[in-house]
């Protein structure tokens, strides 16, 4: 087995890492071992040394490359050798740390996306569902997704027994296999009522215990959930991202400007810490200073002065 073989089965079964981020780390190794390879280096990665790195990352700044990667995967792919080389030495495969002096520029602070309550509301004024099987899924997957701030991966990991909608609660197993409950309001319950309806309905056999499935009755997969909401938020928005995670970053920007506090949103949304849900705050206090502009007495009557000189 490989260091690199050893290193992702460590990342399922110690760290319990999901199988999408396991991918990507898989993804930005091989990148790497590309990388040495044209340098003449093979694939040993015992034999790095903090001048390779350093190529390595200025292969990826390298202004030819800028419209093939981003700053964030940047920062991903370095993050991820940091956490490959700590691997190496706490299994005695090296002892020196090749990225101990090596420094990554600044990464700009962007605000998460989300979708304005107004527009939400236009999937049901102005977009017209199917009343068949794929019509009733996909309106269900859109509200679960923005009236649970769930992730996709958890979305599609959810299974009938984690459905009680007696209780009226979702059991999701988010990253690292951690589990926490998620409260169902009344019209997600209706929602999922309705799909459990027509999803009875399905004549062909059903695979595993997936509460959301495919025509077909397979497991939903990643690019479709990606597909659905995609589809959806280009009728409704002209943000610049319509992922099923704009869809969570409108949950909890939502929640937040209706006066719920941090500590409850972050054990809604899973976060392990505090500081992931406070990025949050930057979005409302934006709102805040908007409407302090817009409203406020001084502000509004020195702009209508403005308009008249």
């Amino acid at each position: 087995m490989t260091h690199k073989e050893s290193f992702l089965r460590y990342l399922e079964t110690e760290k319990r890492y999901s199988p999408h981020t396991v991918r990507s780390y898989s993804n930005d190794l091989d990148h790497f071992f590309s990388f040495l390879t044209s340098e003449g280096l093979g694939t040993d990665p015992t034999i790095v040394t903090p001048a390779e790195i350093r190529r390595w990352l200025g292969s990826l700044l390298d202004s030819r490359n800028l419209s093939k990667i981003s700053e964030v995967s940047v920062h991903r792919r370095i993050s991820c050798l940091r956490v490959f080389y700590r691997y190496l030495r706490k299994e005695g495969i090296m002892k020196n740390d090749p990225l101990v002096n090596v420094s990554l520029p600044r990464k700009k602070k962007t605000l998460p996306v989300f979708i304005e309550e107004k527009d939400l509301g236009k999937l049901y004024s102005n977009v017209e569902f199917a009343d068949d099987y794929e019509g009733v899924r996909d309106i269900t997957i859109l509200e679960t997704l923005f009236l649970t701030g769930m992730r996709r991966a958890e979305l599609i990991g959810l299974k009938n027994e984690d459905v009680d909608l007696s209780e009226c609660t979702l059991k999701v197993t988010g990253k690292r296999n951690k589990q926490r409950i998620i409260p169902v309001v009344d019209p997600l319950k209706r929602r999922l009522v309705e799909f459990q309806k027509v999803r009875n309905d399905i004549k062909r056999p059903i695979a595993g215990d997936w509460f959301f499935i495919t025509e077909k009755g397979n497991k939903l997969y990643d690019k479709l959930v990606y597909n659905t909401v995609n589809k959806y938020l280009r009728m409704i928005t002209t943000a610049d991202r319509k992922s099923p995670h704009v869809l969570r970053h409108t949950f909890a920007t939502h929640m937040l400007n209706r006066g719920a506090d941090l500590n409850s949103i972050r054990e809604l949304l899973g976060h392990a810490n505090l500081s992931a849900t406070q990025i949050y705050t930057h979005n409302t206090f934006t709102r805040l200073k908007q409407i302090y502009t817009d409203f406020h007495p001084r502000e509004h009557d020195s702009r209508r002065k403005k308009e008249r000189q």
